[in-house]
């Protein structure tokens, strides 16, 4: 029963921090106003677990911190969406999924908290290294397409200018004002 407890307690709590910090382009009222509102509910949280003592408290308590924490990760990140900001949001929730899995290996003695530990720390280094990559392909992309940009910058001048000498060259078969006309017309068509 007490374990059901904390694990309805865990999950409200994750789920409140979570809907408020969603919003993406968030004004800077807003921004406050969710800010206060993941102080406020990291408040209400904390108060339950007071019930609570020993471990499962312990277990509460690491729910709590580390929701308030991802949850203001991902409201700096949707206020200021960076890469940056986004791999933070990233690992502080990986950091926070941590120490709440530290806690419950805590239950456990001998074999199956050495096993229990070692899974929660490979599944950190898992996430973090995800995010890292992901971090890493978000600035690959975006350099790729501000190259894949001048490339296609510099293809179009190239056919513009070819298009221009072959109009140039089409010019010499007129003379005198006829011809000037027709360069200007090329130059202003071609934009040379």
């Amino acid at each position: 029963m007490n374990t059901l407890n904390i694990h309805a307690i865990a999950l409200a709590v994750s789920l409140t921090f979570s809907a408020g910090a969603m919003a993406q382009n968030v004004s800077k009222d807003d921004y406050l106003s969710v800010k206060d509102k993941i102080a406020s509910d990291y408040k209400l949280a904390k108060a339950s677990c007071d019930s609570l003592s020993g471990n499962p408290n312990d277990i509460c308590m690491a729910g709590a911190k580390g929701n308030e924490k991802v949850a203001l990760a991902e409201l700096e990140a949707a206020y200021k969406p960076t890469s940056e900001t986004r791999y933070q949001a990233r690992v502080v929730r990986a950091d926070a999924e941590y120490e709440l899995a530290k806690e419950r290996c805590d239950d456990r003695a001998g074999n199956t908290k050495d096993v229990c530990m070692k899974e929660a720390k490979s599944t950190e280094t898992a996430a973090k290294a995800d995010a890292t990559a992901q971090m890493k392909t978000a600035d690959a992309n975006a350099s790729a397409n501000e190259k894949s940009a001048d490339a296609r910058k510099d293809a179009t001048e190239d056919k513009l200018g070819a298009q221009y000498k072959v109009a140039k060259e089409k010019c010499d078969a007129y003379a005198g004002n006829a011809k000037a006309v027709c360069v200007n017309e090329a130059k202003v068509k071609f934009g040379q």
